[in-house]
């Protein structure tokens, strides 16, 4: 089947393999460092917000990153985000768990996450024949994804047979390392010099995309609320082991993988901008339950129901894709999607590391139930917006 997307004479399969070995180390690393960072490093709420704030930083830095590289190709760029990425987790495996040195560990991971996940896409389109982009967009997608089910399924299994012993957070630490290292070793055969869009490297702003730039702070703001506080929760408040959240991110991976397409089609039935509208009204259900179900039901009741709706917040947020067609439906040009859309994901995550940094405070000063529902608020704020979304008004716009 990969034959028919790819080009015979790339280096595709170094590249597949590559991404599902980098995904499972991502999967062993993401369903255990919560636990980590509440048990072993004795975290607070505030301190899991600045950690976080740390592991969000690379994102926002990452234009800053690539201009210095502009000379490098996307093949060299992908294989020193994977030697970065070794790097932080060599660090996690090593250091104290003092949160100093483990905060340093996970900027570290972070920066070559970042590094490498905006080659991942030019790599596949490079690397695809003629008219079969989609397609390598999609397995490339599918092989990290793979990956990193794997690993949360791998994570389950370890914690169910060998239970929550402290020493088991540092071998794994370890054996991603080393899976990493494979990873970046396969990748060496990758030895073209396919270059990465320089168009995504610079902020792109018009007035035209003003509410695309609003609605990626909303979306961005909600989203960390959730992506940082909401499995932190489970360990912090509930007492979930490792094996629990593993098991958690495996289902959420799995309705997401489910869900995507169907989504897809409920925008192109129904329209980006019916679509960002209903996901937020949703959403105020998702964040009130998540933020007051201790208050409601038994904790263990709780608890199930918290998990359902992260859940079922993973599958809505597959909504954002509708601000992607928002953008195509302005745009003139295909150059001039891909850089405002990288802006996007640039003022997302401005906003999300400034989230993430305050997020912690508010739930240790003002309670969980505050911080959930400031996330709903968030929620409601892109419901607005979009609701003000008149494409043909907007294109209008110099």
């Amino acid at each position: 089947m990969t034959s028919k997307i790819f080009k015979a004479d790339s280096q595709y399969k170094a590249f597949i393999i590559s991404l599902v070995t980098f995904g499972l180390s991502y999967g062993l690393y993401k369903a255990i460092i919560d636990n980590y960072l509440a048990e072993i490093v004795n975290m607070s709420q505030f301190d899991r917000g600045v950690s976080e704030f740390f592991r969000e930083l690379p994102g926002f830095l990452l234009v800053f990153v690539l201009a210095v590289l502009y000379e490098f190709s996307a093949e060299k760029i992908f294989k020193a985000g994977a030697l970065v990425m070794l790097s932080g987790m060599i660090l996690q495996s090593v250091v104290p768990p003092e949160r100093f040195w483990v905060t340093l560990a996970v900027f570290t991971y972070s920066l070559g996450e970042h590094m490498q996940f905006g080659m991942r896409s030019t790599l596949a389109l490079e690397y695809s024949k003629e008219g079969h982009g989609g397609a390598a967009l999609g397995m490339q997608n599918a092989a990290y994804q793979f990956g990193t089910l794997a690993g949360y399924i791998v994570i389950a299994a370890v914690f169910f047979l060998w239970g929550g012993k402290t020493y088991l957070y540092h071998h794994i630490f370890k054996i991603s390392s080393l899976i990493i290292a494979i990873g970046f070793i396969i990748s060496i055969k990758m030895r073209g010099e396919s270059r990465h869009e320089h168009t995504t490297g610079r902020f792109y702003f018009r007035k035209k995309y003003h509410k695309f730039y609003m609605l990626e702070i909303f979306y961005g703001a909600r989203k960390q609320i959730f992506f940082t506080f909401g499995p932190y929760l489970l360990v912090l408040f509930y007492g979930a082991g490792a094996m629990a959240i593993s098991i958690l991110f495996a289902l959420s991976a799995i309705a997401t993988f489910i869900f995507s397409p169907v989504v897809g089609k409920i925008i192109d039935r129904f329209g980006y901008k019916i679509v960002m509208v209903m996901d937020t009204l949703i959403l105020v259900i998702v964040c009130f339950f998540y933020g007051f179900a201790h208050h409601l039901f038994s904790m263990q009741t709780a608890f199930i129901v918290c998990c359902l709706n992260y859940i079922l917040d993973a599958v809505i947020s597959l909504a954002s894709m509708a601000s992607n067609v928002y953008v195509q439906d302005l745009s003139d040009t295909p150059e001039e999607v891909k850089a405002t859309i990288s802006t996007g994901v640039s003022v997302n995550h401005l906003i999300t590391i400034l989230i993430a940094l305050f997020g912690g405070w508010i739930w240790q000063v003002m309670g969980i139930e505050t911080l959930f529902m400031l996330s709903a608020a968030f929620g409601l704020c892109n419901s607005a917006y979009a609701a003000c979304i008149d494409a043909e008004k907007d294109r209008l716009r110099v």
